[in-house]
């Protein structure tokens, strides 16, 4: 039987948590190894564990995988999140990177000065409101399906639930000129595995807080 993935990261989201969010979108038990002090990520810089000398890193098949979007790429292919041909695939990924530069906004927030934050936010909202969210509604309205890409559950549907609800951490009613995304986003909640991964108690992790970034901030820096 094969070994479950192991991740490799700080016990918070960061650059890991969309890894986290595809293997449990395609019920996958994994395990967490994490990194809580400088000494930690050291030690796996000197085991030769990391191929460019970070994190995020995870443990599956055989490898040591390194580089956010080639772990998400691979995971997607290995369980079935991807299109079915060419141009699924790349219709996905056109959605797919739309969706990490939100994400990566919103990731960064905390990093940004205080007296740079509040601008920081509104620019989310506006990309979020005027840029992002009009295109996955205009998608839903034009196909008529359930899903963003080919009528099929996949990584782009994980990604974009993903996102919505880090953007409904800032501002809870973001989608209430989107009623399309709104619904989407109770459909694809409420599919078993995502379902079971919103529950409490799951490895979903909750928005960085002060005492998570100051440690973060102590570990990599």
């Amino acid at each position: 039987m094969a070994s479950k993935p192991r991740l490799h990261y700080f016990d918070g989201r960061g650059r890991m948590e969309t890894t986290r969010w595809l293997l449990a979108a395609a019920g996958v038990e994994y395990e967490e190894q994490f990194i809580k002090s400088k000494e930690d990520l050291e030690k796996l810089k000197k085991d030769g564990a990391l191929l460019f000398q970070q994190v995020p890193m995870v443990e599956i098949d055989g490898m040591k995988m390194v580089q956010s979007r080639a772990i998400l790429n691979y995971i997607a292919a290995k369980y079935n999140l991807c299109g079915k041909d060419l141009k699924e695939k790349a219709l996905m990924d056109m959605y797919v990177e739309s969706i990490m530069d939100l994400g990566e906004m919103i990731m960064l927030l905390p990093l940004k000065p205080v007296d740079a934050k509040e601008k920081e936010l509104a620019l989310i909202f506006e990309r979020a409101t005027t840029r992002y969210f009009p295109v996955f509604e205009k998608v839903l309205k034009d196909h008529g399906r359930d899903y963003l890409v080919g009528n099929k559950f996949s990584r782009a549907d994980v990604q974009l639930l993903e996102v919505i609800l880090m953007v409904e951490d800032l501002k809870p009613d973001i989608l209430s000129k989107f009623p399309l995304l709104k619904a989407y986003k109770e459909r694809i909640s409420n599919i078993p595995t995502i379902k079971k991964f919103l529950q409490p108690g799951s490895a979903r992790k909750p928005p960085i807080d002060e005492k998570k970034l100051a440690e973060a901030i102590k570990i990599f820096q």
